[in-house]
């Protein structure tokens, strides 16, 4: 009878406790409800990776010969580099004439003396001397907190230096995926030259990349006042991006190249489009361009899963064509005029074909059909659309300069900047025509 009089007593407290156990499963229960939305809809316990598991990829185009045009379409672009590559510090600007870089325009310049090897315009002693000089200038700069490479480098003084090109002594911290993208191409300038194994463990010695490496995630970091802030960096394309190129050194980064707990699907024309769940973070915004699935595929062949997604993510871009006359073939460009630099993507901001800043602004008018995704989706897929782009880019090119960013959509006008990356795509691109991936040694 005590125990039934106490269980009386205590059924006010009972039905509380009983309350807050329903409202927390109520909770748990919407709030997969709403994740479930957010990613496309999927419910039911439905795998969103079924949904690129049904894609056909494009069979990957290695032609394995370059043709007349090609050849002269990659001298243009070396030339690039011949004119932008400092005499005394061997490094090259990131923009025609403009002595500044990153390590992700380092990286890319190496990429490009890779490509120009494997095609013939320069000889084996004159790659590896190109990028011996690049691996000591490197070994010599002040590193942001004594750990890793700063954002930006003045290219004639290798000082560390602000977004204006200015010496900084606090620096602006040291951004993960550049330092992934430099550390891919380390990978593959190795594997074309084992006897530089010894210069880049010189380098990479120097760095504290297991800084930027935490619970297999990328780790950046952002100043905000004078205080040094650690972000997660990366969103679906560019982290897997650089979770590969950070495999190839040994670095643990499940985490970041796993995708399942970060992607949601947005269908753009008809195509399932990866776009990440987390938007509305402080540090990267999340955006679908072509950049970082070309790079995957020139330089590493693509996985099964990237594969898919830059299938779905090309067809994109060939269905807006197709459906609105507009050749198509958008990502991440430098401008010749202000802002200077933008996102044109396949998605982003909430809508498809937005065009942002890094902030997040839409500046849609800046929509570029860029010079490099035309070369790369060329190369990679070969398709009659392809050859329309490149078609429609070659008459754009500098002989003197190299390859400017594209052709602005709203006006038809070229957008005339020259820069490291696109020319470096460009090499790449045709560079994978002849002999495939870079990780690949050349039969």
């Amino acid at each position: 009878m005590g125990f039934r009089r106490n269980l009386v007593h205590a059924r006010g407290h009972i039905i509380f406790i009983l309350g807050l156990i329903a409202g927390l499963f109520l909770v748990i229960w919407l709030e997969d409800l709403g994740e479930r939305s957010a990613r496309g809809g999927a419910g039911g316990g439905h795998d969103l990776m079924q949904t690129f598991d049904e894609i056909t990829p494009l069979p990957l185009a290695v032609r394995g010969e370059s043709s007349a045009q090609d050849l002269e379409h990659a001298r243009i672009a070396w030339t690039y580099f011949v004119n932008n590559t400092d005499a005394t510090t061997g490094l090259a600007n990131s923009v025609n004439n403009y002595p500044s870089t990153t390590m992700w325009e380092t990286g890319s310049y190496i990429v490009a003396i890779l490509s120009a090897e494997r095609l013939a315009l320069i000889e084996a002693p004159e790659a590896r001397d190109r990028i011996a000089r690049v691996l000591d200038s490197i070994g010599k700069m002040r590193l942001f907190e004594d750990a890793l490479p700063n954002k930006a480098y003045n290219t004639r003084t290798q000082e560390l230096v602000d977004y204006a090109n200015k010496p900084s002594d606090l620096g602006l911290g040291w951004s993960a995926l550049d330092v992934a993208r430099i550390m891919s191409a380390f990978g593959l300038a190795q594997q074309a030259h084992p006897d530089l194994a010894p210069a880049i463990a010189a380098v990479t010695d120097r760095w504290a990349l297991d800084r930027m490496v935490r619970d297999g995630e990328l780790i950046g970091t952002n100043i905000a006042g004078n205080e040094v802030r650690h972000d997660q960096e990366g969103r679906v394309g560019y982290e897997q991006y650089a979770a590969k190129a950070m495999m190839l050194h040994g670095y643990d980064v499940y985490r970041a190249y796993e995708v399942r707990d970060n992607l949601m699907i947005r269908t753009v024309l008809d195509q399932p489009i990866p776009v990440d769940t987390r938007m509305h973070r402080a540090t990267t915004p999340a955006f679908v361009v072509s950049e970082p699935y070309l790079f995957d595929g020139l330089e590493f062949g693509f996985d099964a899963r990237s594969h898919r997604f830059a299938t779905a993510i090309y067809k994109a871009q060939q269905a807006r064509f197709e459906q609105t006359g507009q050749l198509t073939a958008v990502t991440e460009s430098h401008l010749s005029e202000e802002p200077y630099f933008a996102y044109a993507t396949v998605w982003g901001a909430g809508a498809e074909w937005a065009v942002l800043t890094f902030q997040g602004e839409r500046i849609d008018s800046r929509r570029t059909m860029a010079t490099k995704a035309a070369f790369g989706w060329d190369a990679l897929f070969g398709t009659e659309y392809t050859a329309k782009l490149v078609q429609a880019i070659t008459p754009l090119v500098d002989p003197q300069k190299g390859w400017p960013e594209g052709i602005y959509e709203t006006t038809g006008g070229v957008n005339g900047s020259v820069t490291a990356n696109t020319n470096a795509v460009v090499l790449a691109a045709l560079s994978f025509k002849a002999t495939g991936p870079l990780i690949r040694v050349p039969k």
